[in-house]
């Protein structure tokens, strides 16, 4: 297995830069369409250090796949194969949606970033819901995450749909409320508009227990809140019991550190290296706040052991990534998982669990990330 993951490994690098010289999305495109046609076998077992449980449900390692790269759930368990220890699919919408028009990502090379403005472009719910359902015996955690459609009357009521819809076949929910691609979305942020969203999100998960199971609700929310807004947004969540938090989405901030100068013009999500440290502060911002009613997905920057254990750190008892492999190639995951499996190690703790949060206090008394 070692040597089939090597070869992995090595066409992975061979191929970068030709993906890396595509427009991004035929790029991607070619990527998932990989996936579905090179048969894959299974993974080693990973250490039983990495184990997490979560949310109700067992991870065997803590390294997973961010929304936005399988939106369709056209290939998660080729992505599981590939050694994450889950895979977010979607955003998906009740119906089919184009999304907005093309180019809408942009590579910021010179700063390890991407920004986009795909506006939860996706086939509906029907298609990948056939798709989940066929492989709901597989085995592994897949996430779905779900949105509303851009021309809906009543978004809240989209939600529940979606709820309805995959609860059978999903091991969690994410409730995106957080993307800046579709007008007015992340105004359900604000605290009336959560509240009566996840009373209806939490009311229609529990109408559908007896069929489909106890499917944990997480929240994501963008890193752009005030602490005035995350203290709101965390209290409604615990309000409602909520099962987890995702911190966080895409940022709508320039820092002014970027480089590419040009593309940070572009409209729509900055994501990758350069939100590292605003996404990190509001993870540990949101830790504290929680007060371990419930744990955290922590996103944004995640390119390396080092950002995976400062965000464990930071409070979050998984992570997930998406621009980091953009960058580094599939690789990244068995480095991470090597990485936090020394850290584990190294203070003579038997699991992760003990590392969740221990610098959250440290890292909110620090100066505001510029």
């Amino acid at each position: 297995m070692l040597e089939y993951l090597s070869v992995i490994a090595l066409f992975d690098r061979l191929s970068r830069p030709f993906l890396r010289a595509l427009d991004p999305e035929d790029a991607h495109g070619l990527v998932l369409k990989a996936l579905r046609l090179v048969p894959l076998g299974q993974p080693e077992p990973d250490p039983p250090e990495l184990r997490v449980r979560a949310f109700g449900l067992n991870f065997p390692n803590p390294i997973g796949l961010a929304a936005g790269f399988d939106k369709n759930a056209v290939a998660p368990d080729a992505l599981l194969k590939l050694g994450f220890g889950f895979v977010e699919v979607g955003t998906l919408t009740p119906r089919p949606q184009l999304g907005n028009p093309r180019p809408r990502v942009f590579r910021l090379e010179a700063d390890g970033g991407v920004i986009n403005r795909l506006g939860f472009n996706n086939g509906g719910a029907a298609p990948a819901l056939a798709r989940l359902a066929a492989r709901a015996h597989a085995g592994g955690v897949v996430g779905v995450n779900i949105g509303a459609n851009k021309d809906s009357s009543d978004r809240s009521e989209d939600y529940v749909r979606l709820i309805e819809t995959f609860a059978a076949v999903a091991s969690y929910f994410t409730v995106n409320v957080s993307s800046p691609n579709t007008p007015g979305l992340r105004s359900l942020q604000q605290a009336d508009a959560l509240d009566d969203l996840l009373a209806r999100v939490i009311d229609a998960r529990e109408r559908v227990r007896s069929r489909a199971g106890p499917t944990p609700v997480l929240v994501k929310i963008a890193p752009d809140l005030t602490l005035s807004e995350l203290d709101d947004v965390v209290g409604v969540a615990r309000k409602h019991r909520v099962d987890g938090m995702i911190v966080s989405n895409t940022t709508i901030s320039r820092p002014p550190a970027l480089r590419d100068h040009d593309k940070a013009r572009e409209s729509g999500g900055l994501s990758g290296k350069p939100i590292f440290k605003l996404s990190t502060r509001m993870l540990a911002e949101t830790f504290v706040r929680a007060e371990n009613a419930f744990p955290l997905i922590g996103v944004g920057g995640v390119d390396s052991g080092a950002t995976a254990i400062a965000k464990i750190k930071a409070g979050a008892s998984l992570v997930q990534l998406y621009t980091g492999l953009v960058y580094q190639g599939i690789g990244l995951v068995a480095q991470m998982k090597a990485d936090i499996a020394a850290a584990i190690k190294r203070g003579n703790r038997e699991s992760l669990a003990a590392m969740v949060g221990v610098d959250a206090a440290d890292i909110t008394a620090d100066s505001w990330p510029g």
